[in-house]
């Protein structure tokens, strides 16, 4: 296949900061927005937690123009689709359809980003159903495991400390009036990315694109959030929380890994695999589930980010075996920030990462994504191009080093929620 690069995929800058990219791709007759806004929840005030998310929620639920139903009928009269959804640092947008329906699928996506309404029942329904779905989470073993162990790696003030979606005290407090005022205060173009990948011409596209948002400029937009340095961990530390009436115990543990601009994020990203990805879910598959038999699931995560965020290992036990995975998993953590991989593993993980590549690319979807990352990470319009390089020119001495980098055996951050 053609890879997607500088020769074939079009990027324009609009002088209001919004950055497009165009991919034609004429197998299908459909099209994909894939891209995000420059903001979430790290530019939500500390008091309102959950604000970024319920107010991306709530965008497609009225404007000045379309109530909830016109909304979902001219999107469902051409069968496309949109989806708007807030993170930490930006919040997504998504949309498909038909080639020749298009403008229309800007139209919408244009009018709910820019001119929403927030109308109040539908706010207040929308909330209700967050705090339900934190209620439930909240007697959820695995992400309580997940929060404890995010709330002990990042001290308060820090933007991963807390949940994108809030806790049920933040949201309930959370009015239409401070919806509308955040999006006043912080949505528009500045920082945008709209990847446009499907059966148009790349002319067209961009056209379309800025003629719905060229002229969108917001004065109260601020740049950047601040990304915070990661925290400096000099011992470790566990964080249990105890759910009465569960069989299961769930634990998190690692510390902060790079970010996805980092330089050695490549090399973290093999160690990683060989962790708790490659086959089985790596060693810690092997070693935990395997062969000790203690583990429901176990595997390694490298999240990235635009900020740090963590490197860790996930299992779900049997609470009587939960020191005896934490030291298991904690050998294997010792293993591979003090012996090199061996020539074996690194073969079979850089041919599993060249051999998944195409795979991501089947699809609009995949490519528009794909797109996206690139641009909001710098990676350059030729980072697939050279993706197999970049993947064989890594060796076993820099995923060695990169994995001693970011992994302490002697100071891993625990969380555990446990009957």
């Amino acid at each position: 296949m053609t890879l997607p690069s500088s020769q074939n995929i079009t990027r324009v800058v609009l002088d209001n900061g919004l950055t497009i990219l165009v991919y034609e791709n004429f197998a299908a007759q459909s099209v994909v927005i894939q891209g995000s806004l420059q903001v979430g929840s790290a530019y939500e005030p500390a008091d309102k937690n959950g604000l970024a998310s319920l107010t991306a929620s709530a965008l497609m639920r009225g404007t000045t123009t379309r109530d909830f139903t016109a909304i979902h009928e001219a999107l469902e009269d051409v069968g496309a689709d949109i989806g708007v959804g807030g993170g930490w640092y930006r919040t997504n947008i998504s949309g498909k359809s038909l080639a020749e329906d298009l403008p229309t699928l800007l139209d919408v996506l244009a009018d709910v980003l820019r001119h929403p309404t927030f109308p109040e029942a539908h706010v207040d329904r929308l909330r209700g159903e967050i705090i339900t779905g934190l209620r439930i989470r909240s007697q959820d073993t695995r992400y309580r495991a997940n929060r404890a162990f995010y709330e002990a790696l990042y001290p308060e003030g820090h933007p991963y400390h807390a949940s994108v979606r809030g806790s049920e005290e933040s949201v309930a407090a959370l009015s239409v009036a401070d919806l509308a005022a955040f999006h006043q205060a912080t949505y528009g173009a500045k920082g945008m990315i709209i990847a446009v990948v499907g059966a148009i011409n790349a002319s067209d596209a961009v056209e379309l694109v800025r003629g719905r948002f060229g002229d969108w400029h917001n004065p109260h937009q601020p740049n950047h959030a601040p990304v915070v340095d990661a925290p400096v961990i000099t011992a470790g530390k566990r964080a249990v929380v105890t759910l009465p009436g569960k069989t299961q115990a769930d634990i998190v543990l690692g510390l902060v890994g790079p970010s996805r601009q980092s330089p050695d994020f490549t090399a973290a990203q093999l160690a990683n695999s060989v962790l708790g990805q490659f086959g089985m879910m790596g060693r810690v598959g092997k070693s935990v589930r395997e062969q000790g038999g203690m583990a429901y699931y176990a595997y390694s995560q490298l999240e990235g980010g635009i900020a740090p965020l963590p490197w860790a290992v996930s299992a779900g036990v049997n609470p009587q075996n939960i020191d005896a995975a934490i030291q298991k998993i904690t050998d294997e953590i010792q293993r591979l920030t003090t012996e090199a991989i061996s020539e074996e593993d690194l073969a079979d993980n850089q041919a599993y990462f060249t051999g998944h590549l195409p795979l991501q690319l089947e699809s609009n979807e995949g490519i528009g994504d794909t797109l996206h990352n690139m641009e909001l990470y710098g990676r350059g319009l030729d980072y697939l191009v050279n993706y197999r390089d970049l993947i064989y020119s890594t060796t076993r001495e820099q995923i060695l080093a990169t994995a001693q980098r970011y992994l302490h055996p002697d100071k891993l951050v625990i969380g555990i929620a446990t009957p």
